[in-house]
């Protein structure tokens, strides 16, 4: 990734994510992208994503950090364990006791005495029969609110906070669950003191280009030719074989910004997949409706990951036929009609073969448009003159089109699969938009 000056004059938030396991590798952070993307889409500039682990210290220090921005959002620590400790250290950076809240403890201890009941766990007592110690206790804990703080009604069992710390950031306090958070995410936008806040956060104005093909050095070179002012903030990522150029102006500076885009453009307008932001995923799904064709495939090596890319878009059965996994020789001849011989003479991993295969599929589904592939992803099977990640594509219409490509993908061996399913989109999408 490649920044070009951060932008001024945005307010900017900090993210505190917390979590022992996220720390351990257990599993991923997936609250801390996605609340950056939702703050940053508001116009905020965010400052910091920091993970800590559920030991007060390490939040103290994070929080402390954070002090000088106008938002903090944490995610998780608000359970009913002994290491879910995140209330506590908020408030304490708050400067503010906690409290039982008797409302809260009348809702959360319902929902938990429903969740008991559904698991046996009270048989068919009633829902206000007393908990037993452990659930109390949790009920209890999780009822224990800052004083003066704004309860977000919970998604789960435990409540969203807001508070501020006296002349300090507003503080938005999140469960860790990522369903649990994004369910509480449109509270905390209504939540008052929230929505004050935001009528100060100028708008985002920011564009985003899209290129496949074009190299991050060669975009990071552009760049300083056309010296991009301090204060447009310029991102460079590469994502599923894309290049996305992000482009965030400070507050007055959108013209500005509009004039850099527009010359980014005119200098790589052959690798331009869009210029507002449009993947290639959806690029191809809109040129696949309009032009009311359906899409098939014939993978080999890429062993279904391209049907389940142009099948993760909502409504895809629109657009979509069908597709073959053809592994062994066997299957490309009795399930795609791939000529024997063809086999023979040039092996299953051939230009040739990925054009039957892609022929086989239009045929065997009936679509318009079809790709196929075929390839070594590796570690081993390669030769030296067909190396790991020699990968052959071809694309095919029934108007007659043949797209084809026969690349060398760098890479371990899922790499070479997701490139090869990368490029596999990417040929589609050049097929229909002919």
């Amino acid at each position: 990734m490649d920044t070009v000056e951060p932008a001024a004059a945005r307010p900017r938030a900090a993210i505190v994510v917390t979590g022992s396991e996220l720390l351990t590798g257990t599993i991923a952070d997936r609250n801390g992208p996605w609340l950056a993307g939702q703050l940053t889409e508001l116009g905020f500039q965010v400052g910091r994503l920091l993970v800590v682990g559920d030991r007060p210290a390490d939040l103290a220090d994070a929080l402390a950090a954070a002090a000088g921005c106008a938002l903090v959002v944490t995610s998780g620590g608000l359970g009913p364990t002994a290491d879910d400790l995140t209330v506590e250290c908020v408030a304490r950076f708050a400067g503010v006791p906690v409290e039982l809240d008797p409302e809260m403890y009348a809702q959360v201890n319902r929902t938990v005495a429903e969740w008991a009941r559904l698991r046996g766990n009270v048989a068919d007592a009633p829902l206000d029969a007393p908990l037993d110690a452990a659930l109390e206790a949790g009920v209890r804990k999780q009822a224990m609110l800052p004083v003066g703080a704004l309860a977000l009604p919970p998604v789960g069992t435990a409540p969203g906070l807001v508070l501020r710390r006296p002349g300090g950031p507003l503080i938005v306090v999140l469960p860790g669950p990522p369903s649990e958070l994004q369910g509480m995410w449109p509270s905390v936008l209504s939540a008052a003191p929230v929505a004050e806040l935001l009528t100060r956060v100028p708008a985002a104005a920011a564009r985003s280009l899209r290129f496949f093909g074009l190299p991050e050095p060669v975009i990071a070179q552009t760049l300083r030719e056309l010296a991009v002012p301090a204060d447009i903030e310029v991102i460079t990522c590469l994502r599923r074989s894309e290049l996305e150029v992000d482009i965030r102006p400070a507050p007055g500076l959108e013209s500005r910004a509009a004039v850099l885009a527009d010359e980014i453009v005119a200098r790589h307008r052959d690798q331009l997949v869009s210029a507002d932001g449009t993947t290639t995923d959806e690029a191809l799904a809109r040129v696949l409706l309009d032009r009311g064709w359906f899409v098939a495939t014939a993978e080999s090596c890429t062993g279904g990951l391209v049907a389940a890319r142009l099948t993760e878009r909502p409504g895809s059965s629109a657009y979509v036929a069908g597709g073959t996994v053809a592994y062994s020789n066997a299957a490309k001849v009795s399930q795609l009609d791939v000529p024997a011989e063809t086999l023979a003479a040039h092996g299953a991993v051939s230009p040739q073969v990925a054009r039957a295969l892609a022929d086989g599929a239009r045929q065997r589904f009936g679509a318009a448009v079809a790709v196929g592939i075929t390839g070594i992803a590796g570690p081993d099977g390669g030769t030296a003159n067909k190396p790991v990640g020699y990968v052959c594509l071809c694309v095919t219409t029934d108007d007659g089109a043949v797209l084809a490509r026969d690349p060398v993908l760098r890479g371990d061996r899922a790499q070479i699969r997701e490139r090869a399913t990368d490029l596999a989109m990417h040929l589609l999408w050049q097929a229909g938009r002919r």
